[in-house]
């Protein structure tokens, strides 16, 4: 329970800090040129709304570098109707990409990064959601002594018992971790939306060097807290709300991203026993063998501790009522914590992992090779 009240803790702190921020502006900030590089491949049917909320951003001075590696891509059309539609907006759109690497996603954002004019890159996927101050929050967040700004990921209000599934991981196991991570002083960033300086990755080498990993994210932000640099929290989600989803998709998801993890930090082996259902038992096992208390009468009076604090937190990172029962978000949780030790034994059975349109075999320490076919 040490971990949950941890997280509890943080949470609290997040949110209060958040509160605190939210009302603090700092000048250097607010005055800083953004540069937000945009990563796409493929359409789903969010992909225009979502991309159509970075245009209305209501912040002065910013630019968007739309990204599509293929030109035949359709998402190349959406870019061209917004385009169309904000002429007013500093939008460009390039194509092709550039290779550097074996990242797909570096490879796209190259052409991008290359003709960013600003100080400050934000990169930021294709599914994220932000409202018109999202930016303004990020920035206000980049004082003096911070290099990278990230936001908590969390998923936006959508239909489909996948979507519930979805949003009670990134409501309940992920910002445990997350925050508990980041009170902690760990380093911990998704790559989802990151604002970063500029002149900081191109210490490190630019996103080039970075390009022979699959989570580039992990390795930036190692890049930038190497050089001294401290992170920061933004005040709102990382709001996903991608158009394409099912249980399927978050499943291999989440196998993909515990096979990062491993590679990069093989102390993720110990991960499955901060796992509700296994933590339970061996802490129930302890308690049997320590003060001789009944084994499964702890182990489910420790369950539902759990389950209270995990709705707790829940309704804590979504700020609001929501959008599904408390039997949906009951049978959710418990086919989610269910999944858990099975994606973590499908994750250390296969190396290789599938990501966007290539499989790459992963190598300790977090590289990786591209399987091509013979």
């Amino acid at each position: 329970m040490a971990a949950l009240e941890l997280a509890m803790q943080g949470l609290a702190v997040f949110v209060s800090a958040a509160r605190k921020r939210s009302e603090v502006k700092q000048s250097f900030s607010q005055l800083a040129g953004v540069s937000l590089l945009k990563p796409l491949k493929g359409v789903d049917p969010n992909l225009i709304s979502n991309l159509e909320t970075f245009f209305t951003l209501d912040y002065p001075k910013f630019e968007i570098l739309l990204c599509v590696q293929d030109q035949d891509d359709p998402a190349v059309d959406v870019c061209k109707k917004l385009l169309g539609k904000y002429p007013n907006v500093d939008a460009r759109l390039f194509t092709g990409g550039k290779k550097v690497g074996i990242n797909p996603k570096i490879n796209n954002l190259m052409p991008g990064y290359e003709g960013a004019k600003y100080g400050l890159v934000w990169i930021c996927d294709s599914g994220i959601r932000v409202k018109p101050d999202t930016l303004t929050d990020l920035t206000n967040q980049m004082t003096e002594k911070v290099g990278l700004v990230h936001g908590l990921p969390y998923v936006a209000d959508r239909q489909g018992f996948a979507a519930t599934l979805e949003q009670v991981y990134f409501g309940t196991s992920h910002p445990r971790s997350y925050i508990s991570a980041n009170v902690t002083g760990i380093k911990c960033v998704t790559g989802m939306s990151c604002l970063m300086r500029k002149d900081v990755l191109d210490q490190a080498g630019g996103l080039v060097a970075f390009a022979q990993y699959i989570a580039e994210d992990y390795f930036m932000a190692k890049a930038i807290a190497d050089r001294g640099w401290k992170f920061s929290m933004a005040t709102q989600v990382a709001l996903q709300n991608s158009g394409s989803y099912s249980i399927g998709q978050f499943q291999s998801r989440m196998i993909r991203w515990t096979k990062l993890r491993v590679n990069m930090l093989p102390a993720t082996v110990l991960e499955p026993v901060s796992e509700c259902f296994l933590a339970s038992l061996i802490i129930g096992w302890a308690a049997h063998y320590i003060f001789r208390w009944d084994m499964m009468v702890f182990f489910m009076c420790h369950c539902l501790a759990w389950f209270l604090s995990d709705y707790i937190q829940l309704t804590g990172v979504q700020g609001g009522p929501l959008c599904f029962s408390k039997l949906d978000f009951a049978v959710a949780w418990f086919i989610r914590e269910s999944m858990a030790v099975q994606i973590f034994l499908s994750a250390l059975w296969d190396p290789t992992i599938s990501w966007r349109t290539g499989r790459y075999r992963l190598r300790c320490g977090g590289t990786a090779e591209e399987i091509l076919d013979v």
